[in-house]
C-alpha cells in the first residue's frame, strides 16, 4: 500500500469514528421543554404570591359595617307606581358573647367550622374551590370559615365576583390577627340571617323558640345553628318535607360534631331530642292585607332566584301587579258577602271561618288583587297562598281535561267528551280501577244516566271517580302538575279525583287561568318588577308554553260555563250579565268550599277555610253564619259574583273565543236518535233525575234548560231519592247502540 492508500485508509477510519450529531427539534417542541415548564410555573406562582402581597398592602379593613350593618328599606309599589309599603328595620338585638350559652356556641362552631379555634380565619382550600366554581359560573360555594363569613356579614356584600372573594381572604386574616376569636364568633352569630325576619341570635331565638338567647338549650342551639344553610328552607314551620329532614339531619351532624370535639359527651348527646320550633309571629309594622303582600313577593323572589340575604338587607324596590281599584272591590267583595254575616261572639264555629282569594289577569299572569285573610297582624298566615285543604270538586274540570288531552274513552271504548253518558249512581263502585272504589256522591245523591256535561253541573263524585280511572292516575296527575298544582301533595290514590290533594287558590288560579289562556301556561306572579340600586332582576315570564291543546282549553271552558248558567252556582252566579266560567267545590267534610271562576278577561279563586281559631287545626265550617253546609256555591260563589262584576266594570261585552264545538257552549255532539233513546216508565223510576226522562237529547246539554237545575242541586234536594235500578256487570259495549242503549253510553263509566 502506498502513502495515499494509507492516507485515504486513515481518513476513512476518523470518518467512521465520528460520532453522529443529533437532529435538531424542530417546531413546538422547542417551546415546551420540562425546565421551561417549570420555569413558568414558578414564575406565575412568584407573581401569584407578590400580587397578593400587594393585594394585602392595599386593601384595609373598613372603618365601618355594610348595607346590611346600616340597614335600608325595601319599596314595595302597587302596579301604578304609588308606594304601598316601606320595610326595611332589622328585628336585630346585638348581645354579648357572655350572654350566649357556652354549649350553644359550641354547636355553631361544629356546625360551621370546627377548626375555627385553631385557624388562621381563611379555609385556603375551601376558598380556592369557591372561586374557581364562580369562574365557572356555578354560583354560591360552601367551605368559608367563621371568620369569613363574619366578615362577608358586616363588611361586605353577598354578591359572587373573584373581586369580593379576594377582598374577604385578605380582610379575613387581618380581622383574625386584630380580634380575639370570641369577638369574631359573637359578631358572626349577630350579623347572621335567621329566617323569619330575624337577624342575630337574638332575635332568632325569641322568633324559633319564644325565649332570649340565654335561655336556649343546646338542641335548640343546633337548630338554630344549622338553620343558617338555607333559613326558608329549613324553617320549620314552612319546610317540605325533604326540608324538615335535611335540617334534622344536619341537626344531628352538629350534634355529632359537638361530641367529636369533646364539648358534649356521648351521653348527653343521647339524651338530646330535637324541638320542633313555636309558630311564626307576625313583626309589627305591616299590618291588614299589605302585610301578606310583602311576605309573598318576598318569598316569590327567593324562590325565582334572589338571595335571601340581600333581599332582607333592604334597598330594593319591587313593583307588585295589585290593582288598587281591583283590591279594594275584592276586600269589599269579603266584608259584605261573608264578613259581615259572621257572628264570632255568638257563634263559635263563626271564629273558625278563614278565607283566601286570588285574582289573576290570563293573558298576562299578574296577581292584580289578593285577600290573605283577616289581616297579617292579626292571622299570620296567607288563606290565599296555603295548600293546606283539599281544592275538592274544583279539581274535577283538570281531571276531564286530562281525558281529552289522552283522547281517553270509557272502558267499553266511548270517546269521553262532554256528551259521553256515565252512571251516576251514588256509591257505585269504579271499574277498571287500581283499587275499590265507591265514592259517595253529594247527600248521597243517586243520578243513574247522566252526560259528562251534566255531572260537571251538579259535580257528581261517582262519574269523575270512574273517568279518573279511565284516563289513568297518573295521567290525571300529569296534567295537573302540569297546569301548576303541587305534584309533592298529590297521592296517586282512587280518592285523588275527589279533589283530596291540598292545594292553594293561586294554585288553582293558576290552573283555571291556563284553562282561560287557551292552554298556554298561566304561573301566576305577584311581583311585576324588582329593581336593587340601578339593576333589574330579570324575573321569568309568567306566561309559558302550550300544556294543552286550544280544542282540550277551550272544550273545559265550555262545560265550565253550564256550570255557571245551570249547575252548582247557578244560584249565586246565573243571570249575570257577562259570559262566566267556572267550578265549585265542598269537601266532604266540609272542612273547605271553593269557587273558581273565570270571564274572558279574569280569573278569580275564592277558597273558604275552616281552621280552629286556638289551636290552629282544621275543623267543619258546617253551620258558619248561621246555616248549614257551606258548599262552593254558597259564600264563595257569591263572593266572586260580587267582586268580578266590580273588578271588571264596563266590560261586560266581553266573550270567550273557544274553537270548540263541544259543551254548553256548543251543540250537542253523538246525540241518539229518539228510536236508540231507553225507555224508562214513571213507576220504574218514581224519582229519577230529568237525565233519565224519555226526552233523552235535551239533557245533552244541560245548560240550555234552567228547569232541570233544582232537581241536580244537591243543595236544594235534602231528602233522598231512590236509587236507580244497578246497572248489568256485563254490559256496556260502547257506542253501537244494542241492548237499547244510545252511542256515548256506557253502563260501566
Amino acid at each position: 500500500m502506498g502513502r495515499a492508500d494509507a492516507r485515504r485508509a486513515a481518513q476513512g477510519r476518523n470518518r467512521r469514528a465520528k460520532p453522529k450529531t443529533k437532529a435538531k427539534k424542530g417546531g413546538i417542541r422547542r417551546f415546551f421543554t420540562w425546565k421551561k415548564l417549570l420555569g413558568a410555573f414558578l414564575g406565575v406562582c412568584l407573581l401569584g404570591i407578590l400580587g397578593f402581597i400587594g393585594l394585602y398592602l392595599y386593601v384595609d379593613v373598613p372603618d365601618q359595617g355594610n348595607a346590611a350593618a346600616t340597614t335600608q328599606s325595601n319599596v314595595y309599589k302597587y302596579a301604578d307606581g304609588t308606594v304601598m309599603a316601606r320595610k326595611g328595620l332589622l328585628n336585630r338585638e346585638t348581645v354579648k358573647i357572655d350572654e350566649i350559652p357556652e354549649p350553644v356556641q359550641h354547636a355553631f362552631v361544629a356546625a360551621e367550622n370546627k377548626t375555627f379555634y385553631q385557624d388562621s380565619g381563611v379555609d385556603l382550600k375551601g376558598t380556592l374551590r369557591g372561586v374557581l366554581n364562580t369562574l365557572r359560573g356555578r354560583g354560591k360555594q360552601g367551605g368559608s370559615t367563621i371568620t369569613q363569613q363574619y366578615v362577608k356579614n358586616y363588611y361586605l356584600s353577598q354578591e359572587q365576583t373573584v373581586s369580593r372573594k379576594l377582598q374577604e381572604i385578605v380582610i379575613s386574616l387581618k380581622v383574625d390577627n386584630k380580634l380575639d376569636k370570641k369577638d369574631i364568633l359573637a359578631g358572626y352569630m349577630n350579623t347572621s340571617y335567621y329566617g323569619r325576619g330575624a337577624y342575630g341570635i337574638q332575635a332568632a331565638a325569641q322568633a324559633y323558640y319564644g325565649v332570649d338567647v340565654d335561655k336556649l338549650t343546646v338542641s335548640q342551639g343546633a337548630y338554630l345553628a344549622s338553620l343558617l344553610q338555607a333559613p326558608s328552607q329549613y324553617d320549620w314551620a314552612i319546610a317540605s318535607e325533604a326540608g324538615k329532614k335535611r335540617v334534622q339531619e344536619r341537626w344531628a351532624y352538629t350534634l355529632d360534631n359537638m361530641v367529636e370535639m369533646k364539648w358534649l359527651s356521648p351521653e348527653d348527646r343521647q339524651k338530646q331530642k330535637f324541638q320542633e320550633p313555636i309558630k311564626p309571629k307576625p313583626l309589627p309594622g305591616v299590618a291588614g292585607q299589605i302585610g301578606y303582600f310583602v311576605n309573598a313577593a318576598n318569598d316569590e323572589l327567593i324562590r325565582k332566584g334572589v338571595d335571601e340575604k340581600e333581599l332582607a338587607a333592604g334597598g330594593w324596590t319591587i313593583t307588585l301587579g295589585i290593582d288598587k281599584k281591583r283590591q279594594q272591590e275584592l276586600e269589599k267583595a269579603v266584608k259584605n258577602k261573608l264578613t259581615d254575616d259572621l257572628k264570632p261572639d255568638v257563634r263559635k264555629v263563626d271564629r273558625d271561618a278563614q278565607l283566601g282569594a286570588v285574582s289573576v289577569d290570563p293573558k298576562t299572569g299578574h296577581v292584580v288583587a289578593m285577600y290573605g285573610g283577616a289581616g297579617y297582624t292579626k292571622h299570620y298566615t296567607n288563606n290565599a297562598t296555603r295548600a293546606d285543604f283539599q281544592p275538592a270538586s274544583t279539581f274535577k274540570p283538570l281531571i276531564f281535561a286530562s281525558a281529552l288531552e289522552n283522547h281517553a274513552k270509557t272502558q267499553s271504548g266511548v270517546p269521553i267528551t262532554p256528551d259521553t253518558v256515565y252512571d251516576g249512581r251514588n256509591r257505585r263502585p269504579v271499574v277498571g280501577g287500581t283499587k275499590p272504589f265507591a265514592p259517595p256522591n253529594e247527600d248521597e245523591r243517586s243520578y243513574g244516566r247522566i252526560s259528562v256535561q251534566q255531572a260537571t253541573n251538579n259535580s257528581v263524585n261517582s262519574v269523575f271517580a270512574q273517568m279518573g280511572a279511565d284516563v289513568g292516575l297518573d295521567e290525571v296527575k300529569k296534567t295537573a302538575v302540569g297546569l301548576g298544582m303541587d305534584g309533592s301533595r298529590m297521592d296517586v290514590q282512587p280518592a285523588m279525583t275527589l279533589g283530596t290533594m291540598g292545594a292553594s287558590p293561586l294554585q288553582m288560579a293558576g290552573a283555571y287561568a291556563t284553562l282561560d289562556n287557551h292552554g298556554k301556561k298561566v304561573t301566576p306572579s305577584l311581583v311585576v318588577k324588582a329593581e336593587h340600586g340601578s339593576q333589574e332582576t330579570e324575573l321569568p315570564d309568567p306566561i309559558g308554553s302550550q300544556v294543552l291543546t286550544r280544542n282540550t282549553a277551550d272544550t273545559v271552558t265550555s262545560v265550565l260555563r253550564g256550570v255557571v248558567n245551570d249547575g252548582t252556582a247557578k244560584e249565586a252566579i246565573g243571570g249575570t250579565d257577562y259570559q262566566a266560567a267556572g267550578k265549585t267545590g265542598t269537601s266532604d267534610d266540609n272542612k273547605s268550599a271553593w269557587f273558581v271562576g273565570y270571564t274572558p278577561k279574569l280569573v278569580t279563586a275564592v277558597g273558604m277555610f275552616g281552621e280552629e281559631a286556638k289551636g290552629g287545626k282544621q275543623v267543619t265550617l258546617k253551620g258558619t253564619g248561621g246555616g248549614g253546609r257551606v258548599n262552593g256555591g254558597g259564600y264563595p260563589a257569591k263572593i266572586w259574583a260580587a267582586y268580578t262584576a266590580a273588578a271588571i266594570g264596563d266590560d261586560t261585552g266581553a266573550k270567550f273565543d273557544l274553537e270548540t264545538d263541544l259543551g254548553s257552549g256548543g251543540g250537542p255532539v253523538n246525540t241518539p236518535p229518539p228510536s236508540q233513546t231507553p225507555s224508562h216508565t214513571p213507576s220504574q223510576t218514581p224519582s229519577q233525575t230529568p237525565s233519565q226522562t224519555p226526552s233523552q237529547t235535551p239533557s245533552r246539554t244541560p245548560s240550555h234548560s234552567p228547569s232541570q237545575t233544582p232537581s241536580h242541586s244537591p243543595s236544594r234536594t235534602p231528602s233522598k231519592p231512590p236509587e236507580s235500578p244497578p246497572a248489568s256487570p256485563t254490559a256496556g259495549s260502547g257506542g253501537s247502540g244494542n241492548n237499547g242503549r244510545p252511542p256515548g253510553f256506557d253502563d260501566l263509566g
